[in-house]
């Protein structure tokens, strides 16, 4: 059985269409930004979808000398957050093109 030129043709089309597409939404997610704050709004974090950090904001208030761990539990919480965040908004962005590819 041979293969049609013309589906053939219109495959590899599709697929520069995608590889297009995919390309454009790896972009736009790499430029855009993710914020997450702790619980107590004493750390906010913004970070962009290249996993890079682009502002901490600390409270004043939270900066205290006898007890830096909480401090350090509040960054590392809220940086985890943002983490998760951009790590699913990129799987659900370019899921989109690779499921059925498997």
């Amino acid at each position: 059985m041979r293969a049609n030129p013309g589906n053939m043709a219109n495959m590899m089309r599709k697929m520069q269409k995608m590889q297009k597409e995919m390309k454009a939404a790896q972009a736009a997610l790499e430029v855009k930004e993710y914020t997450q704050t702790s619980a107590d709004d004493l750390v906010k974090v913004t970070m962009t979808g290249q996993h890079r950090l682009t502002d901490v904001t600390i409270d004043p208030k939270v900066i205290d000398p006898d007890d830096p761990d909480m401090l350090q539990d509040l960054l590392i919480e809220t940086i985890n957050q943002v983490l998760s965040d951009v790590d699913e908004d990129t799987e659900k962005t370019m899921g989109q093109y690779t499921r059925g590819l498997m």
